[in-house]
């Protein structure tokens, strides 16, 4: 999961949520249902619902953490570095040009 883009966590975080969201729907629907074995499945898919409530609060922490630290590390280069970024900034524009251009 390292391997990960950013996007592609973000995405499966929202995922995350609808699912998790659809299941506590599916709990509050079925309140109402009696007998042991359902009471069984509740109690499991709450438990299930909790730690991944967890999990998810986790990864959306990890995720900005590392978009912190990526904003940094180009704030520090830029910093560091301010001609060849300007440099980079401009051959990507004069590519990005040519592209568009192309059309």
């Amino acid at each position: 999961m390292s391997e990960m883009t950013e996007v592609n966590k973000q995405k499966l975080i929202a995922d995350l949520k609808v699912v998790v969201a659809d299941a506590e729907e599916i709990l509050k629907a079925t309140a109402g249902q009696a007998g042991e074995k359902m009471s069984e499945l509740r109690a499991k898919l709450q438990d299930h619902l909790t730690s991944a409530r967890h999990n998810l609060a986790e990864a959306q922490a990890a995720v900005a953490e590392r978009t912190k630290q990526v904003a940094r590390a180009t704030d520090d280069y830029v910093h560091d570095n301010p001609w060849r970024s300007i440099g980079i900034a401009a051959g990507i524009g004069f590519i990005v040009g040519l592209l568009i251009g192309r059309r």
